[in-house]
């Protein structure tokens, strides 16, 4: 496989209740040969969607998928039956959590499976549909390689003070500590941002703002993740779709022990009935809730609260690389709505933001005003991309000592 002109690489996603795939061909260039999701996993309306590297649709039902390992079991019956599909030489995984000891992706083997059933505590939500997703992957295709990349890997290079909690130390030392997550996605931004603006912007002071569904932002200097707003969990930082982001432990202490309730109860509250679903209680979709603001007073703040909790966090990375160079809006909330974009910049002049009206309303790549201090740019970011990526990395490092059969 050494001598191969090109790897084929199977990229998987796993969500707590979806599963997002992607085969690249990965060689001279990185093509896309078939995209695919299966939400509403283990709910009722399933649903399956593959397209072609052009987004042409080739599968698009409704199904029944009672869990992530039908997902796939789907997803290989088509593979095997499509030339398209046919044909892997890897699988790479985003896993959520490496812990303190995974600071770069990994070959699958025992030791790492291992590891990552003792995480599953750390990410309970997403650690352990990407455990089942290995599982399956290797039943329907035992002698294929596979490499976990983490989310976190990015930031376990930052600065040991940014990774600390101010709690007593043996608690520390048993790992509760700053993580962060969301790092593939702040590692292709970093790499695409150096092809088309170059080294010396790249080395720069760059905030990078990815807001979606999960919502993050990081402080980066010299090409290098200097803090982040997560934390021990995805579910700390910035307001989410339906996360809280960070909390005062109070509330969280008065929940259990005043209100009775249970741990489980809790992490539903924080994970999935909090952020712009709790404060609105209408929508946790960031547009829906943008066109209901002049009629749904609860709908404005959910959408105020969320702009308002990310200028926060902006003046608090500034602060930490002592000024910006750089600001990047990235994922779906991030590179598609303007409105987000205006209210979080709007009064940051004094830091050299502004944005160019029409720019920004038009999601140009560049939204910030001529003249000002800070480039402000709006940045499509590629997760699988960035999986394959680390996965042919790991592979072909691996295939001088070694053969792997692949996957016909």
């Amino acid at each position: 496989m050494a001598d191969s002109p090109h790897l084929r690489v199977l990229t998987i996603n796993s969500g707590s209740s979806s599963l997002k795939l992607a085969k690249y061909r990965m060689g001279q260039t990185e093509d896309l040969v078939i995209s695919g999701k299966a939400d509403r996993i283990g709910l009722e309306g399933s649903s399956f969607h593959l397209a072609d590297g052009s987004g042409n649709t080739l599968v698009d039902e409704q199904t029944d998928l009672p869990g992530h390992e039908a997902a796939l079991e789907r997803f290989f019956d088509w593979m095997r039956r499509d030339g398209r599909g046919r044909g892997l030489d890897a699988v790479g995984h985003r896993v959520v959590h490496g812990g303190r000891d995974y600071s770069g992706p990994h070959l699958v083997n025992t030791e790492l499976m291992s590891s990552l059933d003792k995480l599953v505590a750390l990410a309970p939500d997403h650690l352990p549909q990407e455990i089942k997703a290995i599982r399956a992957v290797t039943q329907f295709a035992p002698d294929i390689s596979q490499v976990a990349c983490f989310d976190t890997a990015f930031h376990r290079g930052m600065p040991k003070i940014a990774q600390l909690f101010p709690l007593p130390r043996h608690i520390i030392n048993r790992g509760v500590i700053r993580y962060g997550f969301h790092g593939l996605s702040y590692e292709y931004i970093l790499m695409q941002l150096r092809k088309e603006a170059g080294s010396r912007t790249a080395e720069g002071r760059i905030v990078i703002a990815h807001l979606g569904n999960g919502a993050s932002m990081a402080a980066v200097r010299g090409g290098r993740g200097i803090d982040t707003t997560m934390g021990f969990t995805p579910a700390g930082g910035l307001m989410m779709s339906s996360r809280s982001g960070d909390l005062d432990p109070g509330v969280v202490l008065h929940l259990l022990k005043e209100k009775g309730s249970s741990p489980s109860k809790v992490n539903d509250l924080i994970n999935k009935e909090a952020g712009l679903a709790g404060v609105s209680g209408i929508s946790s979709d960031m547009k829906d809730l943008l066109s209901k603001t002049a009629d749904v007073p609860d709908a404005a703040e959910a959408v105020q609260l969320f702009c308002y909790q990310a200028k926060k966090y902006l003046g608090a990375l500034a602060a930490v690389l002592g000024g910006v160079d750089t600001l990047i809006f990235t994922a779906g909330i991030g590179e598609n709505s303007p409105e987000v974009r205006r209210r979080i910049c709007d009064g940051m002049e004094y830091l050299g933001i502004s944005l160019d009206e029409k720019m920004n309303t038009a999601n140009e790549a560049i939204i910030s005003g001529e003249g000002a201090a800070v480039i402000v740019r709006v940045m499509k970011t590629d997760e699988e991309l960035m999986i394959a990526r680390h996965t042919r990395d790991v592979i072909i490092g691996r295939a001088s000592s070694g053969s792997n059969p692949g996957y016909s």
